[in-house]
């Protein structure tokens, strides 16, 4: 006679079929047991995308949950809720697809984060395996997708079940991407148009005074409320309306709470953040996922643009996890500390086959920290464009308040047209010892009387 069959196991438990594990399974051959494992398959069950769930809210994620009264629901999160929705529909023969940023860790098996929680780590990041990194020669900053599997036994998070796609191509031809230390860096030659309506008066200095072009490295000096985040902001916006082609991120580290909902909410652009009230390695962390996945994108042929405030505070976090050298700056900068703030910097680039990666940073001066001028005095000059705010403009209210004289940018000719250049020559030339508070009101009152760049270049001509 067959021993009477046993309690079926808890959905909880995670167990999978022998025919999966590779091991030997006694249990799940009794008839109870079968019958709660390995349920009809329905036949028209629809592909289920984690990323769909992410963006749902509480209330629509409860409706997909089976079998969960109000009481259980009330003491549930966000992330159980996905965990525990995901589990039923495998359970149920779904097929659960996931994408996201691979992170590797030092052990060699890495997660796939969500942009959506910043790339903090979450209760459902998909564990990918060792093998399978080194399979696909996955690096950090890779998009990874594939569908779900169950977690064996002892795993406590969902795994990915194969690879399919590598930032957007079949994973057998991620392999033959050239990697991003192997392209050929040259100065910006194509140039980003930030003029867009005749009243956006900043933008329209911008593009005349400090042009910039794809692969740009960029910086905009500016001390305590001049503006420069509302800057940023306008440069997001022009961006988005000239050039949506562009992979367009803004990187915004030690900020307030606030101003990183401003940005999500007046921008098309994809806001990251680390706000002030987080930790110094929490900032690096965000800072260098950030990095990475541009990096993987540029080496793909695209064209990204990073908008960084501030380059002065990663600068801050990456001095505070810095270990001690012994060899300290003048206002506590440890000798080894702006290594890493530079690298990432200094990737901004015009690939010569394609691709560029563009990094627009704020940096921060009179701000009574000694710490902050020594940073700025590293980094300055180590841009092809900078763009100075000036504290007089602002106490006068005189916006944009742009320093014209101290504004420019390099191979400035590769980005103008011969004639726009010269004239834009012939305006310097004018304004060359006009105090900047007169200079900008003259031009801030000339572009609003024209309608366009060009009508004030060929009025400026004409006079």
């Amino acid at each position: 006679m067959p021993p009477r069959a046993a309690a079926p196991a808890p959905e909880s438990g995670g167990q999978r079929p022998a025919s999966q594990e590779g091991g030997a399974q006694p249990s799940l051959t009794r008839g109870p047991i079968v019958e709660v494992y390995q349920p009809p398959v329905p036949e028209n069950l629809p592909d289920l995308h984690l990323t769909d769930l992410q963006k749902k809210e509480v209330a629509d994620l409860l409706e997909l949950l089976p079998n969960v009264n109000a009481e259980d629901a009330s003491s549930l999160r966000k992330h159980e809720i996905i965990f525990e929705i995901i589990r039923s529909y495998l359970r149920r023969g779904g097929t659960v697809i996931t994408s996201g940023v691979l992170e590797i860790l030092p052990d060699g098996y890495g997660f796939l984060r969500s942009p959506k929680s910043n790339y903090l780590q979450c209760p459902e990041d998909v564990y990918a395996s060792p093998s399978q990194v080194r399979r696909f020669a996955l690096r950090t900053g890779d998009y990874v997708e594939g569908p779900v599997r169950d977690p064996k036994e002892k795993e406590r998070f969902f795994a990915l079940g194969r690879v399919d796609t590598v930032n957007g191509k079949p994973a057998a031809e991620a392999r033959r991407t050239v990697h991003f230390e192997n392209l050929t860096p040259l100065f910006p030659d194509r140039r980003i148009r930030l003029e867009t309506a005749d009243t956006e008066i900043s933008m329209r200095v911008m593009d005349i005074f400090t042009p910039i072009g794809f692969g740009q490295r960029g910086l905009i000096v500016a001390p305590p409320r001049t503006g420069k985040t509302v800057l940023l902001q306008k440069v997001a916006n022009a961006i988005s309306a000239n050039h949506p082609e562009a992979v367009l991120i803004i990187l915004l580290i030690d900020e307030r709470p606030e101003e990183v909902t401003d940005m999500q909410r007046n921008t098309k652009a994809q806001v990251l953040s680390s706000t002030f009230d987080e930790a110094p390695e929490r900032h690096v962390q965000v800072a260098e996922m950030v990095i990475e996945v541009a990096k993987r994108q540029v080496e793909n042929g695209k064209d990204v643009v990073i908008l960084l405030d501030s380059i002065t505070r990663l600068a801050r976090a990456y001095n505070t996890v810095q270990p001690h050298s012994g060899k300290i700056l003048s206002g506590g900068v440890d000798a080894n500390a702006l290594h890493k703030p530079k690298r990432f910097f200094g990737a901004a680039r015009n690939i010569e086959k394609g691709g560029s990666l563009t990094i627009i940073a704020t940096a921060l001066i009179d701000t009574g920290s000694r710490m902050d001028e020594v940073i700025f005095e590293e980094f300055k000059g180590t841009g092809n464009m900078e763009l100075n705010l000036d504290r007089q403009l602002v106490d006068k209210r005189i916006f944009p308040a742009i320093n014209i004289e101290k504004s420019g940018t390099r191979k400035e000719e590769l980005l103008l047209y011969p004639e726009e250049l010269s004239r834009t020559w012939i305006l310097r030339r004018a304004l060359n010892g006009v105090p900047s508070v007169e200079a900008m009101e003259m031009i801030v009152k000339r572009l609003k009387s024209t309608k366009s760049n060009a009508e004030f270049l060929v009025s400026i001509k004409d006079a």
